[in-house]
């Protein structure tokens, strides 16, 4: 198994990270450090973190997939609009079962439809998620 591989197992098992992220114009700001576990010398990171800003009606559950790549999904299940769960490299509605992978798309219905997803942009150390797109 790679290290790669081991890393993204331990940060998914670490406790889910809550944040509010910076509402500005047009959407969110996230810091990219908000990923990162310190441990001993070396950075871990966490697969994923979740928003909660009363500004939304849902949470946004951010996937970090490596530096420069991430996935911003809106937490609300295609089926009946029950708020999903993040479990590890799911999200997963406790309604009626449906579940969702880390990119958003429908794995286990109901739902039969995608994830409605948010443009990820990165500059610098800051996470831009444009809450006007999907």
């Amino acid at each position: 198994m790679s290290a790669a591989a081991v890393s993204q197992i331990l940060s998914s098992c670490s406790a889910t990270l809550y944040i509010t992220g910076n509402l500005v114009k047009d959407g969110l700001v996230i810091n990219k450090d908000e990923f990162k576990l310190n441990k001993k010398d070396k950075n871990d990171y966490r697969s994923f973190i979740i928003v909660r800003n009363e500004a939304l009606q849902y949470p946004i559950c951010i996937y970090r997939f490596g530096e420069t790549e991430y996935t911003a999904l809106w937490m609300s299940c295609t089926h009946q609009g029950t708020e999903l769960q993040a479990s590890g490299q799911y999200l997963q509605c406790t309604a009626h079962g449906s579940e969702f992978n880390n990119r958003g798309i429908a794995t286990s219905g109901p739902a039969d439809r995608n994830l409605r997803t948010f443009p990820v942009s990165v500059d610098n150390n800051e996470l831009f998620i444009d809450l006007r797109k999907s």
